[in-house]
């Protein structure tokens, strides 16, 4: 288990190492959120390659389309 803070709560997550580890075991659609990791936005290509570390802190929006 590691704890992060997703959009300022604190949650348990089972073996998630990287970005795109959270987005699965948060069941996320990709395609539809952004994420912040620590204060800077990622690109979805960088998700596979940025670890997340005990206390991390991410931010993760939900894109929403219409107008």
């Amino acid at each position: 288990m590691i704890e992060i803070f997703i959009n300022g709560e604190r949650r348990s997550l089972p073996s998630v190492q990287t970005i795109s580890d959270v987005a699965i075991a948060l069941g996320l659609v990709p395609s539809m959120i952004l994420i912040e990791h620590n204060g800077n936005a990622l690109r979805r290509s960088e998700w596979a390659s940025t670890t997340v570390m005990v206390n991390d802190r991410l931010e993760i929006l939900q894109v929403a389309a219409g107008g």
